[in-house]
């Protein structure tokens, strides 16, 4: 059983006009309810934006104007590259599978029809790049499916199910250069992890956790039951691990003053604001009680965490940080660590998302259900 997913590409930009060339296998070109035969070898179909229709033009010879072009494949494992070139900035991308193309808003809506083995290698090369044990690429594509699939109709209303943006998952191209993550997406195929109330999981993930990872709550004030803060020491001597920064005192001053109201005339709280130990995760700065939440301070600063303890030298506010990322979830440094140290991915996964359990979908009348909703095709 394969399930066609709908996934918006070029999502980041507004495209006109696309050049649709021949990469690998073969396809028919559709336009409407008209065959214009297939794109062959160093043969190209151009596609731009004509009022509210799409001019095909086949080569050099016009084809005419049309509500929605599709590139269908004839055989499984067709590749084609696709090349805007109204924004000469983006590069060419080869996507997998079938091409949708409609107008909205006076730019082309560009829909990859594509199997969702297909697309969740893409997304873990997009995501995670090569170099990494197949294990670790095992547990990426359990997680990216099962974000998949929870998130299956987040842009329905837009015509797919998901897009190429990083808010859904970043998915920049094909499976290219990393052979090993199609054999991982492959072996945990139908695999998806649920909760305890057998409902998807959010499966949230980070770079580096700095040696604990942090309550959901600290960072978007919402209990998650199957994510809880625990030590881990699998990504505390990896490169993203420590980290400093350091702020003007008179800046750290006035943002703390004008933002939160910070008693800073006061002689018992004027020392203790250049002063802040975090040995074990905290929601706030110094207290609680002067609602001074630590994201607030991440984000004002362009902070690598909230994981972090400040002090004063001289003229400056020192910034002593441990990981990179909001740490909720799946540290992925630390991951690729206990993959080259011999777990697998369901123990991996385990570690991380300790609430949770790991099934097989693939014979469940779970996808029949997503598929009702038009999201993807079985």
């Amino acid at each position: 059983m394969t399930q066609q997913m709908r996934i918006g590409v070029f999502r980041d930009y507004t495209i006109k006009r696309i050049i649709l060339a021949y990469n690998s296998g073969s396809y028919a070109i559709y336009a409407d309810t008209t065959h214009f035969g297939s794109i062959l070898p160093n043969e190209f179909i151009d596609v731009s934006v004509e009022g509210k229709k799409l001019r095909l033009k086949m080569g050099v010879v016009d084809k005419g104007l049309y509500a929605k072009i599709v590139v269908h494949q004839n055989n499984i494992g067709s590749s084609i590259t696709l090349d805007p070139r109204s924004n000469t900035s983006i590069k060419p991308r080869k996507y997998e599978d079938d091409v949708e193309l409609t107008v909205s808003d006076n730019a082309i809506t560009i829909v990859n029809l594509v199997d969702i083995d297909n697309y969740l290698s893409g997304v873990v090369e997009s995501e995670g790049g090569g170099g990494q044990h197949i294990e670790y690429y095992k547990v990426q594509a359990l997680m990216s499916r099962t974000y998949a699939l929870k998130y299956v109709n987040k842009h329905i209303k837009e015509g797919f199910s998901l897009c190429d943006r990083v808010h859904c998952q970043a998915y920049h191209s094909m499976l290219r250069f990393t052979p090993l993550i199609r054999e991982a997406v492959q072996s945990t195929s139908g695999s998806v992890m649920l909760d305890a109330n057998n409902q998807l999981i959010d499966s949230y993930f980070h770079a580096n956790c700095g040696g604990q990872t942090c309550e959901p709550d600290y960072v978007w004030n919402n209990p998650i039951p199957y994510l809880t803060t625990f030590v881990d020491t699998f990504c505390i001597y990896t490169k993203q691990a420590k980290w400093e920064k350091r702020i003007p005192k008179t800046d750290w001053e006035n943002y703390m003053v004008t933002q939160f109201n910070y008693p800073i005339k006061d002689s018992l709280w004027k020392d203790q604001l250049y002063n802040f130990t975090q040995d074990e995760r905290k929601a706030f700065y110094l207290t609680p009680a002067l609602g001074i939440p630590l994201r607030d301070i991440r984000q004002k600063y362009g902070l690598r965490s909230t994981f972090f303890s400040t002090h004063l030298e001289g003229e400056e506010v020192v910034i002593s940080g441990r990981g990179f990322g909001h740490g909720v979830g799946l540290c992925q440094e630390g991951a690729m660590k206990m993959a080259r140290s011999g777990y697998d991915f369901r123990q991996i996964a385990r570690f991380y998302f300790p609430g949770a359990r790991i099934i097989d979908l693939s014979e469940k009348e779970f996808f029949k259900q997503l598929a009702r909703t038009g999201a993807f095709r079985l």
